[in-house]
This record gives structure tokens, sequence and C-alpha cells, in this order.
């Protein structure tokens, strides 16, 4: 890695002082562990003039969990949020997806706001320079083609693979944004428009692997919140390589509810396949019934569908979507046999 490049340091103590920050250095990023952005910096992949640290806004760190809602504050770490009692109690599947971020140094160091908006990746841009200028750039960064897609005609592959985002969508949660227009709350699942289709066009709406936020120039994320939903299980588990700081193969949330031998209620959502977090559509035709073969086949067509075959890491792309599939089963299975 290169030495940083300089850029100025901005250590605002209130939330309305980071929203001026933001509005006053409109090409500034906000710093909370830096895990993702730091090193991007020192790749060369970004270079922000200014960095406005929110780790000093009390405002951005709460965790309020029991058994009606959660609420966390952006700034808060992933350590304290997978180490939260009441959270692990009430929402195991957010308190497993923060505790299996990377290493304990991210944990540590990261924040729920990071990891929520996580840099999308794949095996041409989370290079150093070097490599990349080898390899004629990509899509992403300086370069005109997708390297994972080259006949993607425009449109970015890289892979989302933030661990926060799926468990939370498996709770239909909600964010706080703020920023110089304002603030606003709006579904979790607004927040990623990276859906990356090479028969589309990208637009603000329908966006790809490079611009797969539907955040606002300024904006950011000041808080997530769910309300907890009574006789939901749910539990998160994750497929790597090494099970150490590799990029998820893939992970997987589930949620469900059960009554006697009826499946009521199926969520299911991935990270680390598509240029967003997916939470499956066509699960509630899988429930009112048993948990038999036709669930499990029904939930693997659907895997099928939506979770994209593209060689974004160096595992392959078709087998992403098979340990997808077979890891959501067995979580499905898991849950629906808990006593």
């Amino acid at each position: 890695m290169d030495a940083l490049p300089q850029f100025e340091l901005l250590r605002p103590r209130s939330l309305d002082e980071v929203i001026a920050a933001r509005a006053a250095h409109p090409q500034s990023s906000l710093l909370g562990g830096g895990t993702d952005l730091v090193v991007n910096i020192r790749r060369g992949i970004v270079a922000p003039p200014v960095l406005i640290e929110t780790n000093g806004v009390a405002a951005l760190r709460a965790i309020k969990a029991d058994e009606r809602d959660l609420h966390i504050g952006a700034a808060t770490t992933l350590a304290e949020l997978a180490a939260a009692p009441e959270v692990e109690r009430h929402y195991p599947v957010v308190a497993q997806a923060a505790a299996h971020v990377a290493g304990p140094t991210q944990r540590n160091m990261g924040t729920v706001g990071g990891n929520l908006c996580l840099d999308t990746r794949c095996i041409f841009y989370n290079q150093s320079e070097w490599w990349r200028s080898a390899n004629n750039h990509c899509l992403k960064t300086t370069g005109t083609m997708c390297h994972v897609a080259p006949k993607s005609r425009g449109v970015c592959f890289a892979t989302f693979s933030g661990d926060l985002a799926p468990a939370l969508l498996a709770l239909d949660a909600e964010i706080d944004v703020a920023g110089p227009a304002g603030r606003r709350t709006m579904p979790l699942a607004d927040l990623y428009i990276g859906y990356a289709r090479q028969d589309e066009p990208v637009t603000e709406s329908n966006g790809d692997g490079k611009y797969f936020l539907s955040l606002q120039p300024g904006e950011f994320i000041t808080a997530v919140h769910a309300r907890n939903t009574p006789g939901l299980r749910s539990e998160y588990d994750k497929i790597r390589i090494r099970r150490s700081i590799e990029y998820p193969v893939t992970g997987v949330a589930v949620a469900l509810r059960r009554e006697g031998e009826t499946l009521l209620d199926l969520r299911v959502a991935f990270t680390g396949t598509n240029p967003r977090p997916v939470r499956l559509a066509g699960t509630a035709a899988l429930c009112g019934g048993p948990l038999d073969d036709r669930v499990f086949k029904g939930l693997d067509a659907l895997v099928r569908d939506q979770i994209m075959a593209m060689k974004t890491t160096f595992t392959p792309g078709h087998y992403r979507r098979r340990v997808a599939g077979v890891l959501a089963g067995r979580l499905v299975q898991q849950l629906f046999e808990q006593g």
C-alpha cells in the first residue's frame, strides 16, 4: 500500500456539525472506523480532500433494543453491536451478522453505517494501483470496461459484501438519513439500487456496482431501526474461504415464523452475490404449509433466478450461487426445527 495523500480531518461533536461539514465540503467522506475507506485511499481508488470523523458524535453511537424495537446509531462499532445482550436476545440475526464481519480488529473499528454503505468490490477493483493499471483499470475506477462482464455495455458488476444489510433487511428495517437538504426516514431496502442488468441502462433508481446507493449528495445514515415480530426466529451465517477477514462467498440471513407444522412467514436475504444485498422476492408463496420438498425446491428456484453467478472474487460465480442456495436451505431447516 502507498502512503496516504494529503487531506484535512474534521472532528465535529454534534449531528448538526456533521451536516454542516458535509454541506461545506461536498467532496468529503465520512470516517468512522476507516476499515474500508482508508484501504481504498491507500490503494489510490479514492482521494477525498476532507475526512469528517463521526466517532465523537454521541447521538450516533446509541444502541437501544428490547422486545418491541431496535435502534442502532450509525457510529456504533460492530463489536459493540455483536456484544449487546438485548440485541443478541431479541434480534439474534443482527448480532450474528455483526460478529461475522472480518476479524476482531476490523469489528472493533468498523461501524454500522460504514458496513451498510460498504463499497462494492470485485477482483479487478480492490487491488493496488499498479495491478489495476496493468489490467487496463476497470469501469468502477478510471477504465471503460467491466472486466467481470466485458459485454455489459457500461454496466458495473462489482459486488456488495456487507454483513449487516441482509440481517436487517430480513427484519424490514428502516434507516434515518441526514444531509444538507434535511432529514428523512426510509426503508433500508430503498438504500440499495445496484441491480446491474446488461439489458437496462443505469439510472438514478436502477443502478449497478458503481452506483449502488440511493443517498443524495451530502446525505449519510444516522441510525437504523426495526420493530420486532412476535414469534420470528432469525439467524445469519456466512461462507468464506478463510474464517478470518476474507470477503464472503456468500452471507445469508433467514427469518421465519411457524405455527405448529405450518410455515407462516419466510424471509431470506443474501450478501456477497449481487451489486446490492438481495432479499428474495417470492418467498410468501412458499408459506402456508409444512416445511417440505416443495419449500426447498421453491427456495432453490428463487435463488437461481435472483442470485448472480458472476466471478467477482476468486471463487467461481456458479459455485457461489450454489453455496447460497445450500446455506439458505440449511438455515431454514435449523430455524424451523428450533423448539
